[in-house]
Protein backbone atom coordinates (compact mmCIF):
# COMPACT_ATOMS: atom_id res chain seq x y z
CA UNK A 1 0.00 0.00 0.00
CA UNK A 2 1.24 2.75 -1.24
CA UNK A 3 0.91 5.94 1.66
CA UNK A 4 2.23 9.91 1.75
CA UNK A 5 5.50 8.02 3.52
CA UNK A 6 6.29 7.04 -0.21
CA UNK A 7 6.13 10.53 -1.42
CA UNK A 8 9.27 12.10 -2.80
CA UNK A 9 10.07 15.23 -0.06
CA UNK A 10 9.98 17.70 -2.44
CA UNK A 11 6.67 16.85 -3.65
CA UNK A 12 5.08 18.17 -0.13
CA UNK A 13 4.77 21.28 1.26
CA UNK A 14 5.63 22.18 4.98
CA UNK A 15 2.39 21.22 6.46
CA UNK A 16 2.55 17.90 4.58
CA UNK A 17 5.93 17.02 5.22
CA UNK A 18 5.38 17.66 8.81
CA UNK A 19 2.90 15.31 9.00
CA UNK A 20 4.57 12.64 7.35
CA UNK A 21 7.35 13.27 9.53
CA UNK A 22 5.67 12.69 12.78
CA UNK A 23 4.28 9.55 11.27
CA UNK A 24 7.85 8.77 10.68
CA UNK A 25 8.69 9.37 14.02
CA UNK A 26 5.78 8.49 16.44
CA UNK A 27 4.24 5.54 14.01
CA UNK A 28 1.06 7.95 13.81
CA UNK A 29 -0.03 10.97 13.89
CA UNK A 30 -3.11 12.41 15.89
CA UNK A 31 -5.65 15.48 13.58
CA UNK A 32 -7.76 17.62 16.50
CA UNK A 33 -10.56 19.22 15.09
CA UNK A 34 -12.05 22.07 17.36
CA UNK A 35 -15.79 22.44 18.23
CA UNK A 36 -17.90 24.80 16.46
CA UNK A 37 -21.07 25.70 15.20
CA UNK A 38 -21.54 22.26 13.16
CA UNK A 39 -20.60 19.63 15.78
CA UNK A 40 -18.64 18.80 18.47
CA UNK A 41 -14.54 18.19 18.61
CA UNK A 42 -13.32 15.22 17.78
CA UNK A 43 -9.56 13.77 17.02
CA UNK A 44 -9.01 11.18 14.54
CA UNK A 45 -5.36 9.22 13.84
CA UNK A 46 -4.01 8.50 10.87
CA UNK A 47 -0.81 5.62 10.45
CA UNK A 48 -2.51 3.15 12.73
CA UNK A 49 -3.19 0.76 9.83
CA UNK A 50 0.43 1.81 7.74
CA UNK A 51 2.15 1.05 10.66
CA UNK A 52 0.00 -1.18 13.14
CA UNK A 53 -2.12 -2.91 10.36
CA UNK A 54 -4.93 -1.81 12.66
CA UNK A 55 -8.17 0.60 11.55
CA UNK A 56 -7.67 4.09 12.13
CA UNK A 57 -9.51 6.18 14.64
CA UNK A 58 -12.31 8.55 15.59
CA UNK A 59 -13.07 10.02 18.79
CA UNK A 60 -15.45 13.08 19.51
CA UNK A 61 -15.80 15.40 22.51
CA UNK A 62 -12.89 14.25 24.85
CA UNK A 63 -10.47 17.05 26.15
CA UNK A 64 -7.56 16.81 23.76
CA UNK A 65 -5.21 15.88 26.14
CA UNK A 66 -7.42 12.59 27.24
CA UNK A 67 -7.63 11.66 23.48
CA UNK A 68 -4.57 12.15 23.00
CA UNK A 69 -3.29 9.81 25.67
CA UNK A 70 -6.24 7.28 25.01
CA UNK A 71 -4.99 7.18 21.38
CA UNK A 72 -1.41 6.55 22.42
CA UNK A 73 -2.50 3.45 24.66
CA UNK A 74 -4.47 2.06 22.28
CA UNK A 75 -1.24 2.46 19.69
CA UNK A 76 1.10 0.84 21.98
CA UNK A 77 -1.53 -1.89 23.03
CA UNK A 78 -2.22 -2.34 18.95
CA UNK A 79 1.84 -2.81 18.12
CA UNK A 80 2.12 -4.72 21.19
CA UNK A 81 0.00 -7.21 19.68
CA UNK A 82 -3.50 -6.84 21.23
CA UNK A 83 -6.31 -6.60 19.61
CA UNK A 84 -9.64 -4.49 20.25
CA UNK A 85 -13.08 -6.45 19.33
CA UNK A 86 -15.67 -4.64 17.20
CA UNK A 87 -18.81 -3.80 18.41
CA UNK A 88 -18.20 -5.20 22.16
CA UNK A 89 -17.94 -3.65 25.47
CA UNK A 90 -14.44 -3.02 26.06
CA UNK A 91 -12.94 -2.28 29.20
CA UNK A 92 -9.12 -1.90 28.31
CA UNK A 93 -9.49 1.44 26.62
CA UNK A 94 -10.34 3.70 29.71
CA UNK A 95 -9.32 3.55 33.03
CA UNK A 96 -12.45 3.52 34.58
CA UNK A 97 -15.56 3.18 32.07
CA UNK A 98 -16.29 0.99 29.42
CA UNK A 99 -15.75 1.80 25.43
CA UNK A 100 -17.07 0.60 22.21
CA UNK A 101 -15.57 0.97 18.64
CA UNK A 102 -18.01 0.78 15.55
CA UNK A 103 -16.94 0.86 11.92
CA UNK A 104 -17.04 4.21 10.47
CA UNK A 105 -19.04 4.30 7.17
CA UNK A 106 -17.04 5.57 4.24
CA UNK A 107 -20.04 8.35 3.23
CA UNK A 108 -17.90 10.01 6.55
CA UNK A 109 -14.65 9.84 5.28
CA UNK A 110 -14.66 13.18 3.36
CA UNK A 111 -16.34 14.88 6.35
CA UNK A 112 -14.11 13.61 9.12
CA UNK A 113 -11.07 12.06 7.97
CA UNK A 114 -9.43 14.67 5.08
CA UNK A 115 -5.86 14.14 6.47
CA UNK A 116 -5.92 10.16 7.15
CA UNK A 117 -7.99 10.63 3.45
CA UNK A 118 -4.82 12.80 2.42
CA UNK A 119 -2.20 10.26 3.85
CA UNK A 120 -3.54 6.94 2.56
CA UNK A 121 -4.16 8.94 -1.10
CA UNK A 122 -8.29 7.63 -0.91
CA UNK A 123 -10.41 5.58 1.04
CA UNK A 124 -9.29 2.12 1.43
CA UNK A 125 -8.77 1.80 4.43
CA UNK A 126 -11.15 0.74 8.06
CA UNK A 127 -11.97 3.37 10.14
CA UNK A 128 -13.42 2.95 13.94
CA UNK A 129 -15.49 4.81 15.89
CA UNK A 130 -14.44 5.18 19.80
CA UNK A 131 -17.95 5.20 21.62
CA UNK A 132 -17.87 6.77 25.38
CA UNK A 133 -20.91 6.25 27.80
CA UNK A 134 -22.56 8.55 29.36
CA UNK A 135 -21.85 9.32 33.33
CA UNK A 136 -23.89 6.62 34.72
CA UNK A 137 -21.74 4.20 31.96
CA UNK A 138 -25.21 3.98 29.88
CA UNK A 139 -24.34 4.49 25.81
CA UNK A 140 -25.88 6.37 23.39
CA UNK A 141 -28.43 3.61 22.19
CA UNK A 142 -29.30 2.35 24.93
CA UNK A 143 -32.39 3.71 27.10
CA UNK A 144 -31.72 6.19 29.84
CA UNK A 145 -28.86 8.09 27.87
CA UNK A 146 -28.34 11.26 29.64
CA UNK A 147 -29.69 13.93 27.24
CA UNK A 148 -26.86 16.50 27.80
CA UNK A 149 -24.47 14.18 25.98
CA UNK A 150 -26.95 13.84 23.19
CA UNK A 151 -25.02 15.53 20.00
CA UNK A 152 -21.63 14.82 21.67
CA UNK A 153 -21.22 11.21 19.35
CA UNK A 154 -22.96 11.73 15.82
CA UNK A 155 -23.18 8.17 14.75
CA UNK A 156 -20.64 7.81 12.23
CA UNK A 157 -21.71 3.94 11.71
CA UNK A 158 -24.11 4.45 8.47
CA UNK A 159 -27.26 2.78 10.26
CA UNK A 160 -28.99 2.98 13.52
CA UNK A 161 -27.20 3.01 16.68
CA UNK A 162 -26.74 -0.96 17.40
CA UNK A 163 -28.40 -2.52 20.52
CA UNK A 164 -24.56 -3.81 22.30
Amino acid sequence: MLTALDAPAEKLDDQEANFVAQIRNHGWFRSNIFEDETGPGFSYTTGFWAGAEAPEIIVFSLKSEIAHDVLWDVYRDLKAGESFPIGQRLSTVFSNIEAVLLPVSKDFYPAYLGWSRWFYAGDDWPCLQLIWPDSQGIFPWEEGYEERFANSQPNLTGAPWPSI
